[in-house]
């Protein structure tokens, strides 16, 4: 087979593949909503380290799937003390925007998350030393314009709590940032794997003082649909990042919106309103512009 023909072949297997990420990108985001649903339900009669432990319990079950497939070699890491750090972040991350979802609008709550990516290229070049242009700075302004749309403070228009998503998205964007540094050593199975011993252990710790035993069938199959999910989401998440490339896959991320605002409708009644709607799109334009310009920026020695 000559060069062109083979070089075809490449690139017809990565199309391929990109595509499977895709799908189970969009299946995971559809799941991760769902869970975040039946989460918001639960804070109705449930303390929120309750509902936290049932999520990472989930994660918990997943990795011990995987484990079960790849052996214990997914724990082999040369960097424990960020891996547990990272951890720690993911359990406070968690647990913030759970405590959010009690009084903000899940569509909301999404939305307002979205500023990761934009917390991201800050640490990232604060951190890393990675190289960021002024464009990408432009855009990084402009996605935290949105999110003041979004959250209009001091305009009684969100709940308050919304800062805890602010917050959540910084936890969840630092633990990112520790990914990279960990990621030349570590796999990512191994990452998730820390992440979920860590967050196990630490909202078992508080369970015996909140613990509240389910009073109905209904609630019942809500706790066991939460921890499955947790873990089926987390599990189809690496399965994408494992066959397709990243950049193919970060737009997909924001799919979770849809899913979001349909739950939120159907299960709560609630819609967001025409601003918060804009901030979206200003927070989606920008994070999409930032992931294009970071596709060929690499870190600094």
């Amino acid at each position: 087979m000559d060069s062109s023909k083979r070089n075809q072949v490449e690139q017809n297997k990565r199309q391929s593949n990109n595509l499977l990420g895709v799908v189970y990108m969009t299946t995971g985001m559809f799941l991760f909503a769902a869970v975040d649903t039946q989460a918001k339900f639960l804070t109705g009669s449930f303390h929120p380290f309750q509902i936290g432990w049932l999520r990472v319990i989930g994660l918990v079950l997943g990795i011990a799937f995987l484990t079960a497939i790849y052996g214990r070699r997914i724990f082999v890491t040369q960097r424990l003390g960020l891996q547990i750090f990272r951890g720690v972040l993911a359990v406070i991350s968690a647990l913030c925007f759970i405590f959010a979802i009690q009084f903000v609008p899940l569509a909301d709550a999404v939305a307002a998350s979205f500023v990761a990516p934009f917390f991201v290229t800050i640490l990232g070049a604060v951190v890393l030393r990675e190289k960021v242009g002024y464009r990408r700075w432009v855009a990084v302004v402009v996605g935290f314009i949105g999110a003041l749309i979004i959250v209009r403070p001091g305009m009684d228009a969100v709940h308050p709590a919304v800062f805890l998503v602010i917050l959540a998205a910084f936890m969840f964007a630092s633990r990112q940032v520790i990914g990279r540094l960990i990621s030349s050593t570590d796999k990512t199975i191994t990452t998730v794997a820390y992440t979920a011993l860590t967050g196990g252990l630490l909202l078992s710790l508080p369970l015996a003082f909140v613990w509240r035993w389910p009073q109905s069938n209904l609630e019942l199959a809500l706790f066991a649909a939460v921890a499955v999910l947790s873990g089926v989401s987390e599990v189809l998440l690496i399965k994408a990042l494992e066959v397709a490339d990243a950049v193919a896959l970060a737009p997909i991320h924001y799919s979770i919106l849809i899913w979001a605002t349909f739950y939120g409708y159907v299960i709560f009644g609630d819609l967001p309103d025409r601003w918060t709607w804009l901030g979206t799109i200003i927070i989606v334009a920008a994070g999409l512009y930032t992931i294009q310009r970071a596709k060929s920026i690499k870190p600094t020695p």
